[in-house]
């Protein structure tokens, strides 16, 4: 959603709303001033009601945020979105640093060996992987594994 540019200046947007409270004892409500007053600057009487809420919450006549409780919200919410993202981005270099380094280490000494041994009875299945996995595919493995067979798994030989 694009913003269109105002068509009139905050002097004369400021002098609408301030017109609305006199023009307002002559009306019989608030909306038959707003009406009659929005055609003669310009604006649409949904506009200038806004403005006039607004102007009225900002001067404490009305519940809910004033303009500067809004744009200080705003602001605040922005200041979390970039924080969320960075803490997201500093994640997945921590994970893929890691990763190197696991993997730099695994390089050294030969690659390590993840195990999972399924006992049925007289059968022994053992699952081994020679390449390095995250924990979380492992334990994913054995759950999935103890779930088609029913039978307990262990770690190990």
């Amino acid at each position: 959603m694009t913003k269109t540019a105002s068509r009139c200046s905050p002097e004369v947007r400021a002098r609408a709303v301030r017109t609305v409270p006199e023009h307002q004892a002559d009306r019989p409500s608030q909306w038959a001033a707003i009406s009659s007053i929005a055609g003669k600057f310009g604006c649409t009487a949904e506009t200038l009601r806004n403005r006039v809420r607004q102007a009225e919450r900002d001067a404490g006549e009305r519940p809910g945020l004033t303009s500067d409780e809004r744009a200080r919200l705003k602001a605040l919410e922005r200041e979390n979105r970039e924080l969320r993202q960075a803490d997201g981005i500093l994640r997945k270099a921590s994970a893929s640093f890691a990763r190197a380094e696991l993997d730099r280490r695994s390089r050294k000494r030969g690659c390590p060996s993840t195990r999972i041994v399924m006992n049925t009875g007289s059968n022994r299945a053992v699952l081994t992987w020679t390449e390095h996995r995250d924990i979380n595919e492992v334990m994913l493995a054995t759950a999935l594994l103890n779930a088609y067979t029913g039978t307990a798994l262990s770690w190990g030989d």
